[in-house]
């Protein structure tokens, strides 16, 4: 087997079907999922993924080093429930595993919709990220949140085309999970002997906002790109006053 489109899930929501129709040049889909309650199990079953279910939550490096040991392709294309491949990008992709040495992972442009609009500025694009890579060769980190894969010495290539990211759709959701990753990275960095005061978190929190606004000129993104400022100063604050609270503990 050549290629196979990895994911992780929980709970991906009514779009998720777009997503895995987007996937049909892999040779295999497997997701693994990690205690949905709504209908990402039957949607993923319903288009013929492997679908494998996980009791416990590790972290996103942990979980997608599981997931990576159920896919039988050479290749690992990695995608997340709420982005699709665009034909450009998936023509790009079947190339370079046809033709790509040794020592090899490709990263992708990702392309993310902000409420109602595609976000070409504020940092976000283009929004280099390695996902895919030979399945012997290398994987993810143990990072609880923000992994990344380890791929030090790799040749790293850059495929065509865009990876649609439908980050921001819904506003709750958005910033649930926003305040769910921000205790994520409290939690590793107090498991790495980091500390924080409130007087940091205001620091932090206005210097995102001066360099998501201006510096990557968010304002050219219009009424968007001062929204996404702001609730980026939000998350960077929730960020560092999650590990005060956790040492204070």
């Amino acid at each position: 087997m050549r290629l196979s489109a990895v994911l992780i899930t929980r709970n991906a929501g009514p779009d998720f079907r777009r997503c895995l129709e987007s996937l049909s040049f892999a040779d295999e889909i497997v997701v693994l999922d990690s205690g949905s309650s709504d209908g990402t199990i039957a949607t993923a079953e319903s288009i013929g993924a492997i679908v494998v279910r996980s009791q416990d939550w590790p972290g996103f490096g942990p979980q997608r080093q599981r997931a990576q040991k159920y896919a039988r392709g050479e290749w690992l294309f990695w995608i997340d429930s709420d982005e699709v491949v665009t034909s450009q990008l998936a023509a790009s992709i079947e190339a370079a595993v046809a033709e790509a040495p040794e020592n090899s992972v490709f990263q992708v442009k990702r392309l993310s919709w902000f409420f109602g609009r595609f976000i070409h500025h504020s940092g976000w694009y283009p929004d280099r990220v390695i996902r895919l890579y030979r399945r012997e060769e290398f994987a993810y980190n143990d990072a609880l949140v923000h992994e990344k894969v380890d791929c030090n010495g790799a040749n790293v290539g850059e495929l065509d085309g865009d990876l649609l990211h439908y980050t921001a759709t819904d506003f709750a959701d958005y910033m649930t999970k926003s305040v769910r990753y921000a205790d994520a990275w409290a939690a590793q960095r107090l498991r790495n002997g980091k500390r924080a005061s409130l007087f940091s978190a205001c620091i932090h929190s206005g210097s995102a906002f001066f360099r998501k606004y201006l510096l990557q000129r968010g304002f050219l993104d219009g009424k968007h790109g001062f929204l996404l400022a702001v609730t980026t100063a939000i998350y960077v604050f929730n960020k560092y006053a999650a590990l005060w609270v956790k040492t204070r503990r």
